[in-house]
C-alpha cells in the first residue's frame, strides 16, 4: 500500500511539473507501481495475507468468546486455575488418599462409570 501511494505522489509531481520530478524519467515515476505488483504476487504465492487475515480472525474470535462468557457470569481464566491446582494437588496424593477423599473418582480424576 506503501508503494502505491509514493507511486500516486510521484505521479502527481510528475504531472504537476514540480521541482526536480518534472525532468524525471516515466519509468521512474512508474517505479513503485511495479513494485507494488511484485510485492502483492509474492505476499499471495507465500500465503503471508491469508495467514495474517487468519490471525486476526481468531483474535477477534477469542475475544467475543471471551467477552460472551463474562457476560453470562462464566469467568474461563478462573475456572481454569481452578482445574489446574485441584489437578496438580490430587497428583501429589497416594491413591489411597484419593480413594478415601473421593470413592467416585478414577486415578485421572474423572468420575468412574456407574
Amino acid at each position: 500500500m506503501v508503494l502505491v501511494l509514493i507511486g500516486v505522489l510521484l505521479v502527481a509531481l510528475k504531472l504537476g511539473d514540480i521541482g526536480p520530478f518534472a525532468g524525471l524519467s516515466w519509468l521512474w515515476v512508474l517505479a513503485p507501481f511495479g513494485g507494488a505488483i511484485v510485492w502483492w504476487a509474492f505476499a499471495d504465492s507465500t500465503g503471508w495475507t491469508q495467514r495474517r487475515a487468519m490471525e486476526r480472525l481468531d483474535e477477534r474470535k477469542a475475544k467475543r468468546r471471551e467477552r460472551d462468557m463474562e457476560a453470562l457470569g462464566l469467568d474461563t481464566r478462573r475456572a481454569r486455575r481452578a482445574e489446574a491446582v485441584i489437578t496438580k494437588h490430587r497428583r501429589g496424593q497416594s491413591p489411597d488418599e484419593r480413594q478415601a477423599r473421593a470413592p467416585d473418582v478414577n486415578e485421572d480424576g474423572r468420575r468412574k462409570e456407574p
